[in-house]
């Protein structure tokens, strides 16, 4: 998310307000779950999830796509509940809820009225205990995930082109499976492969429950102990690491789709962060990312867009929690009469001109005032706290780490942007994936999807 700077600006000076805030208490069940409340007294509501440490990393070949098919399962029914009703609950406590699968985690949540908190966390450990599998609820189900893989992956060229570059970029590591899984996988799986992966991670052990909001914590745990804390722990699989060999030279995909306009990107190897205190160039990455493309007049915008015009489009990404390795990302569109290839000499060369120069002390300060208030922008709602917490406790860095790391985003130096700007963008860490668009005319007609979740 972009902000101008008037906004960035009032929202740094409340840095240490949030920073002086009542810090998230965790605790620990008997079973294994652990439990993190973060109370914030502002308005009546709470936001509870339930984040799993299990994504689609963890898939095997031939079941590609089961984590997210046994997301969509979760709310079909348990010994006690019928399909749907789960959702029909919730919403009868005037609360909202949804879950997401991803890489590395799957997640479930509901925010309510601060007094609803119980009876939607007894829901929630109703199915992670008693969930149903019926295999027409299953058969119904997956074939909404293979419709939801037609319109949101196989019907638009930059899904397609993501999944191409992931799936080049990463030769063992497992990120190389897309998150709903290949399509034949998808027509192979029974709900025999759901049950058993609900049966093989979904445990209390692998379980980290997250509430923020008008809550106390020593009741949010009393509740947890009454509803989670009767269900037995499981002996969890080993993982194994399967770490990414070492990339060797330049890789390159192409995706032919049809499109109005071509579009490249490319994706270098970067550090994941591992340890706040000792992972300086993740720091160091994630200003380097902000100075690229982290506000409206950044880098590649005013050069490539606004001034030189060879770009209706440019982009720089870069997210640096993840279970496994991850990818500093720079995308665009061309202009008519810019190739794809002119145009991705010119991104790289919007980072070398860093690598050769640095970053001037004034744009620095104003790109880490932008920087920092966008972390200090999520924490805006109880909703958002409780994702920031979800996201670094199943990435492996610890909830308590939050406020240091926008102390490291601060004391970030121009010398340090422009050493990892000449350290990790060569052709040795590069993967490229183009789109060549095909006509409009060849686009199958999109169809109505019923039964999504996101």
């Amino acid at each position: 998310m972009k902000f101008r700077l008037l906004v960035a600006t009032g929202l740094l000076a409340l840095a240490p307000v949030f920073a002086l805030a009542q810090p998230a208490q965790e605790f620990m069940l008997k079973n294994g779950m652990k439990i993190i409340v973060k109370e914030d007294h502002r308005a009546p509501t709470a936001a509870q999830m339930v984040w799993y440490k299990i994504g689609s990393m963890d898939e095997f070949n031939g079941t590609t796509g089961v984590a997210h098919a046994l997301e969509h399962m979760m709310f079909k029914g348990t010994k006690t509940l019928k399909p749907g009703e789960f959702s029909a609950r919730v919403a009868a406590l005037g609360g909202r809820e949804n879950a997401f699968t991803s890489k590395d985690y799957t997640a479930y949540f509901q925010q309510v009225g601060q007094s609803k908190l119980e009876a939607v966390m007894a829901l929630e450990a109703d199915r992670m205990a008693n969930l149903v599998f019926d295999r027409k609820e299953f058969a119904q189900e997956i074939r909404v995930v293979m419709e939801e893989r037609r319109l949101r992956t196989e019907d638009q060229p930059m899904s397609l082109v993501s999944e191409a570059l992931n799936a080049a970029a990463f030769v063992a590591h497992p990120y190389r499976i897309p998150i709903i899984g290949w399509m034949d996988d998808l027509q192979q799986m029974t709900v025999q492969d759901a049950k058993a992966w609900h049966d093989r991670w979904y445990a209390p052990n692998n379980a980290t429950l997250v509430v923020a909001g008008d809550v106390d914590a020593a009741k949010v745990v009393k509740l947890a102990e009454r509803y989670f804390g009767k269900i037995p722990a499981k002996k969890l699989p080993v993982r194994k690491p399967q770490q990414e060999p070492l990339q060797r030279g330049i890789k390159r995909v192409t995706v032919k789709a049809p499109a109005e306009n071509p579009y490249v990107v490319l994706a270098f190897k970067v550090p994941t962060l591992r340890d706040v205190e000792k992972d300086d160039d993740v720091h160091a990455l994630d200003v380097l990312s902000a100075v690229l493309d982290g506000y409206d007049n950044a880098r590649l915008n005013a050069q490539l867009v606004r001034a030189d015009k060879v770009a209706n489009e440019v982009g720089a990404g870069y997210s640096s929690n993840a279970r496994g390795p991850v990818l500093f990302v720079l995308e665009g569109t061309p202009t008519a009469g810019t190739t794809t290839a002119q145009l991705e000499t010119r991104l790289r060369a919007e980072v070398e001109r860093i690598g050769r120069e640095g970053v001037p002390e004034a744009e620095l300060k104003r790109v880490k005032t932008q920087l920092i208030a966008g972390q200090i922008y999520k924490r805006d709602s109880v909703f958002g706290q409780a994702m920031e917490i979800g996201v670094m406790e199943m990435t492996g860095v610890s909830h308590t780490q939050i406020d240091r790391i926008i102390e490291k985003l601060r004391a970030v130096t121009s010398q340090q942007v422009q050493a990892v700007a000449q350290r990790y963008f060569g052709d040795d860490a590069l993967t490229v994936a183009t789109l060549e668009p095909l006509p409009l005319s060849e686009k199958p007609a999109a169809a109505e999807v019923k039964g999504l979740r996101h």
